[in-house]
């Protein structure tokens, strides 16, 4: 029966009438949809460090500031603490490479147990026994070694504010190795060098800066408790000369996180308020198309199509408008996420757009377009022939 069919020629050709409109349409809701994307990665990201933290790795710092120094002498009577199976150093060297504006990690490390407590940390190129013989060695990261064209062997100057050298010249490190990690934990951003060089250096007078260890971190045995060597470690400095802060490596994640600030709050109030403005957007246009089309609605009654054939007819039109906007939407922010992550620095190091946010970006697409159309669609649907044809536009 001609009433069980949708001439669904008339969607796009009820929709590009006004091609002005649409097109207007259609980018507010690309630029809406890249924009909650944009945002909710911001928030994964944050919380990627979070949730893929190990629960055998505790972090020591000072119970005073992640900024005061520990004695590098901890290191050994942490080592000793019952349940503890390995610690490793890291120092903020706080450098650049060449401008200012090529800024990324670096770390001054225990060379000899970074990738024990950190295995995830995988050499892809170069060896393991060079980095660990060669004091001036570091490992740098899979996309430093992209972004700057670096190679095994290449000598990288880095400059540090923190560590300034007493020449003025450039910190020197070859490149013994380039790693990958796959966990949010280690980005791969950062280069990794000996605590040895830069304690040495220090020690003979030709750089300048703070001693000491930033944080340690603890790897604990397999079946014990990290609460309990948690306690132990805490108890063992009470007395100073430096008092220290146990926390898990979750927590210590976590301290980053509100450090940024109430990102997810913040994110989420500008998420809603974008998501609004686009809705009522939507829904104005469809108001404007329903009026529009009440003559044609009567001519289609008359044809012989019933109320539903018109309420799909226009209800189409906004899943149209909705899914192809908001699909560009998301679409470009995938595209852009290479650039958007090399812009944002070593503050999102992982920084990616991931396969549920695209799935949540089509999801709201298309209830856009059911929010927006239903209630057109419906007031359309209900017209009887006559009052349609009567309709003024």
């Amino acid at each position: 029966m001609i009433t069980s069919r949708i001439p669904l020629r008339l969607v796009t050709r009820n929709l590009f009438k006004h091609p002005i409109r649409t097109l207007l349409t259609l980018g507010s809701l690309t630029v809406a949809l890249f924009l909650l994307c944009f945002l909710r990665s911001l928030v994964v990201t944050l919380d990627a460090g979070v949730k893929s933290a190990k629960s055998d790795r505790i972090i020591v710092q000072s119970a005073v500031s992640l900024f005061v120094d520990l004695p590098q002498s901890y290191e050994g009577k942490i080592r000793a603490v019952p349940g503890v199976v390995e610690t490793c150093g890291w120092n903020w060297f706080g450098g650049y490479y060449q401008d200012p504006s090529n800024f990324f990690a670096q770390f001054a490390v225990d060379q000899t147990t970074l990738l024990d407590v950190y295995p995830e940390i995988e050499i892809v190129d170069g060896d393991r026994e060079t980095f660990l013989r060669e004091r001036q060695s570091c490992l740098i990261g899979s996309e430093l070694a992209t972004r700057y064209v670096w190679r095994v062997g290449d000598s990288v100057p880095i400059i540090s504010a923190l560590y300034p050298r007493v020449d003025g010249t450039a910190w020197e490190f070859r490149v013994a190795g380039i790693y990958s990690s796959k966990s949010s934990n280690v980005d791969n951003l950062t280069i990794f060098f000996h605590y040895e060089f830069l304690e040495k250096t220090l020690e003979a007078g030709a750089a300048v800066g703070p001693p000491g260890i930033g944080i340690f971190t603890v790897k604990v045995a397999d079946g014990t408790e990290p609460l309990d060597v948690m306690g132990r470690i805490d108890a063992l400095f009470a007395n100073g000369p430096q008092r220290v802060q146990s926390t898990s490596e979750a927590e210590f994640q976590a301290q980053f996180v509100s450090m940024v600030g109430n990102v997810p709050f913040f994110v989420g109030a500008i998420g809603t308020g974008v998501f609004l403005a686009i809705l009522l957007a939507v829904v104005n246009t469809m108001l404007m198309s329903a009026r529009e089309q009440s003559r044609d609605v009567g001519i289609l009654k008359a044809l012989g199509f019933g109320s539903a054939a018109v309420f799909w007819i226009l209800l189409l039109q906004s899943l149209f408008l909705s899914v192809l906007g908001g699909g560009a939407g998301v679409a470009l922010a995938f595209a852009t996420s290479g650039p958007i992550q090399s812009a944002l620095g070593p503050m999102f190091p992982n920084y990616s757009i991931s396969v549920g946010t695209v799935v949540l970006g089509g999801a709201i697409s298309v209830l856009i377009g059911v929010a927006a159309g239903v209630a057109p669609a419906w007031r359309l649907s209900r017209l009887s022939t006559v009052g349609s044809l009567r309709t003024e536009v």
